[in-house]
């Protein structure tokens, strides 16, 4: 379920990465599958916006997911769709929790030059980002599960073994700016884990006045782009990030996080009050709790109840 507009935030990681690898652009979303019906134009690098999907034209429900769980889609919406047939147009953004909310509350998204002024139906995050705005929703549910895990390059090739060989001079790390990302401000929690106030400050201060660490706007994408690319050498992520990457063959490795040190993360789905579809919706909802949809999130990488 994809859609074949521009996004220069992908092109951008691209251009700036050391790595010779760069302008072959074959590490380039979309990760998932494109629609096969019509003409496909995806140009990798240039025109491909890999966080928005299927029918853009009169949906017939609307999800805002989290944006770490774009990996999930292909299979949550075919089996969604056999279970609930009358439901063919589903449109979908896997843009970090944070701007979707910016998004809810301004009316509209601008990505290049497309306005998207769809509302939500189905609104799904962190726990904390559901309380936050707990006046919107009518109904939540929690559905899955995950926990913080390391990505590099592949054969780690700086030996990274935990969280506070990040704060080492010298070490490239790709990390999600807590101002945008919800995942930011958890792994700060997990460097005071692993390292205390010194280690946050060296990583989350002096590393990014050095230009060593980097901060992204969209880390389910830039980090393993800029990883892949030699941008970066390391980053933290979602468990399921670092899982699905090397799920799909790229050469990356997943650095496991003692549990000591890690957080755990609980995904909530709140079905918005002025949903417009809001049959659509409950149905939804009942959905993402079902059998079915746990296996899903299982075989990505999260875990379910």
């Amino acid at each position: 379920m994809k859609a074949v507009f521009s996004t220069a935030a992908m092109a951008f990681i691209c251009l700036f990465a050391t790595n010779s690898q760069a302008q072959d652009q074959k590490f380039d979303p979309p990760w998932n599958k494109p629609f096969n019906d019509g003409l496909h134009f995806t140009v990798k690098g240039i025109d491909n916006v890999p966080d928005i999907y299927g029918d853009i034209t009169d949906p017939q429900l609307v999800v805002f997911f989290a944006g770490n769980q774009f990996m999930v889609i292909d299979d949550l919406f075919a089996e969604f769709k056999k279970a609930y047939p009358q439901y063919t147009r589903i449109f979908a953004e896997t843009l970090p929790p944070g701007i979707l909310a910016k998004q809810i509350q301004s009316g509209s998204i601008t990505i290049g030059n497309m306005r998207i002024a769809h509302q939500p139906d189905v609104y799904t995050a962190g726990k904390s980002k559901i309380t936050e705005f707990a006046d919107w929703f009518s109904l939540t549910k929690p559905y899955a599960k995950n926990k913080l895990a390391i990505m590099v390059q592949q054969g780690n090739p700086q030996h990274i073994k935990g969280l506070t060989d990040l704060g080492k001079a010298g070490v490239k790390v790709a990390m999600p700016n807590p101002e945008w990302e919800g995942i930011g401000k958890r792994i700060e929690e997990a460097y005071v884990k692993a390292g205390g106030e010194k280690l946050k400050n060296t990583i989350m201060r002096d590393k990014v006045k050095d230009g060593s660490v980097f901060l992204t706007q969209i880390h389910h994408r830039q980090t393993p782009l800029r990883i892949l690319y030699g941008a970066s050498q390391a980053g933290p992520v979602w468990y399921s990030e670092a899982f699905y990457q090397k799920m799909i063959g790229h050469p990356v490795e997943l650095i496991a996080i003692p549990d000591s040190e890690n957080i755990e993360a609980t995904y909530v789905a709140g079905l918005m009050k002025n949903a417009p579809h809001l049959q659509a919706a409950k149905d939804f909802m009942e959905f993402m709790t079902s059998t079915k949809a746990k296996e899903i999130y299982r075989k990505f990488g999260f875990t379910t109840d």
